[in-house]
């Protein structure tokens, strides 16, 4: 792993996802420089790969989302160090009160990770769980055509692939874009996602990889799945959020919703939240994590949600919380065949 080069990473994943925290919003007021980085756009920088490239490569991906990603080096670069190897994908959060940032594009891939935008319609946390202005029905009919317009032609502007998890957890009842919140009605979810995703296409907003994303099945064991899904051709990877609370491994948290996903697609599953709550267990879960992450060829990797109750997790969910949670992890990225990167021919 070079720790001072652009990588250019992509995801052939199968999306796994699992919440029992709620992701706090994105940080709004941290905008630090990034030490030694030349002020240019992603798209200047090298030989800019396409979203084939990034679908193309294999190996199991470790992602990170943690409070201050993409902005800060040296809060990747020390849990980096502790885990012993580089996160080779971001997640940041995004609300449709906010416009694109390609800054946080040039400042994921020069960290060596390609960014994985979670794009959320609403307002935030505070607005609580229904949120009419954001209903479901008002991006079908096109009264946010404008905002995702914009959004869609600078993501096509800047050129580098960019990942979009577009409202995760929809199975779920805490978030606006639920279909039982906000005034929506069965169905609308998949006519929204794709009402999005034509938009995109639209402008040739090409340089999407859009990830799908349930919570995992266990609080809502009746919420059908398949009827969420928009369908292949409007889902690169499939996955879900999942973490541990009682389980004492891997496979309870994660195989009985990957049953589910494997009913109606056959798309790379992503973990794109995991986590284990504090406990005797930790470690020990951990350490199982990545071995049944090896008997898994058919997930392309995970993001470990790096965050304590105080910077916003319902439970304190960071590998590095312990030093015998570390060593575990420490451990288990050693032993496990994690994907590698190509280089950019040159750096920014």
């Amino acid at each position: 792993m070079v720790f001072n080069a652009i990588v250019l990473v992509g995801l052939t994943g199968w999306i796994l996802k699992v919440v029992t925290a709620r992701p706090p919003d994105a940080p709004s007021g941290y905008r630090p420089a990034i030490p030694g980085a030349s002020p240019v756009t992603p798209a200047s920088a090298g030989q800019v790969p396409t979203k084939a490239d990034i679908l193309a490569l294999s190996g199991a991906h470790f992602g990170l989302s943690a409070p201050q990603v993409p902005w800060s080096r040296s809060e990747i670069e020390g849990i980096a160090a502790q885990a012993g190897v580089r996160p080779t994908l971001l997640q940041f959060f995004v609300k449709w009160n906010q416009e694109f940032r390609p800054q946080s594009v040039t400042a994921s891939y020069q960290q060596g990770a390609i960014p994985i935008i979670s794009w959320e319609p609403w307002d935030g946390v505070k607005r609580g769980e229904n949120q009419p202005a954001y209903a479901l029905s008002k991006i079908i009919n096109g009264s946010f055509d404008p905002y995702i317009t914009r959004f869609a032609t600078s993501v096509r502007e800047q050129r580098w692939p960019v990942a979009i998890r577009f409202a995760h957890e929809m199975n779920g009842h805490w978030y606006p874009w639920s279909e039982r919140r906000s005034g929506n009605r069965k169905g609308q979810f998949v006519q929204a996602w794709r009402h999005v995703h034509d938009v995109f296409r639209k402008v040739g907003a090409t340089n999407v990889v859009w990830i799908w994303s349930p919570n995992i099945i266990r609080p809502l064991p009746n919420i059908s799945l398949k009827d969420l899904y928009p369908g292949d051709a409007y889902v690169d990877w499939a996955g879900m959020v999942g973490y541990a609370v009682h389980e004492q491994t891997a496979a309870a948290v994660f195989e009985p919703t990957l049953r589910k996903l494997r009913q109606f697609t056959k798309r790379a599953v992503l973990i794109t939240e995991t986590g284990v709550q504090n406990g005797a267990f930790k470690a020990r879960w951990i350490t199982d994590f990545f071995r049944w992450l090896a008997r898994r060829p058919d997930v392309a990797g995970f993001i470990w949600f790096e965050f304590s109750r105080q910077q916003g997790g319902t439970e304190d969910w960071r590998f590095t919380a312990t030093p015998e949670s570390t060593k575990a992890f420490r451990e288990g990225a050693a032993a496990t065949r994690l994907a590698s990167a190509p280089t950019s021919p040159t750096r920014p």
